[in-house]
């Protein structure tokens, strides 16, 4: 199984995703199972490490930020099984390039696997001040172990 999380700059929220599915992932001993990745819809920061202030508020839960920005293109569709949109405008922007609608069924928002959080989407801590980072890091991990936990990953694996 291999996952795709995206946000716009893929700096924040996408390889924060990344890293603690991969985190959860080793802690299931599921490592050669389920695979990740993650892009940015934007071409802002391609080649970027993880933004500094995410990899503080990671490092506070136990998790480095490893990896470097990339953009989505149209080949994700067919490498990876479920892409992730941390928000409603990443996930329109994905599926824009997806002109046939062949690939939608494989697009979501990253918060419809929360269980304890509600918000539907995963806000960008970008401009923001410390909290903002706390709060998306929190929001990931809670999401990225309903995924884990998901029906749909379950029997993929």
């Amino acid at each position: 199984m291999k996952l795709l999380f995206v946000c716009l700059g893929n700096i924040c929220r996408s390889p924060s995703a990344e890293n603690i599915m991969n985190h959860l992932i080793h802690q299931a001993g599921l490592e050669n199972k389920i695979q990740c990745d993650s892009a940015g819809t934007s071409s802002y920061h391609i080649g970027s490490a993880p933004d500094l202030r995410m990899n503080v508020a990671a490092k506070l839960r136990g998790i480095e930020l490893v990896g470097h920005a990339r953009q989505f293109t149209k080949a994700d569709f067919e490498e990876f099984d479920l892409i992730l949109a941390m928000d409603r405008e990443n996930h329109e922007n994905i599926c824009a390039l997806d002109r046939s609608g062949q690939y939608r069924h494989k697009v979501r928002l990253m918060c419809d696997f929360c269980t304890r959080h509600t918000l539907k989407e995963v806000p960008d801590p970008y401009y923001g001040g410390d909290e903002g980072f706390n709060q998306v890091i929190d929001l990931l991990f809670d999401a990225c172990d309903g995924l884990l936990n998901a029906e749909l990953l379950n029997n993929a694996i």
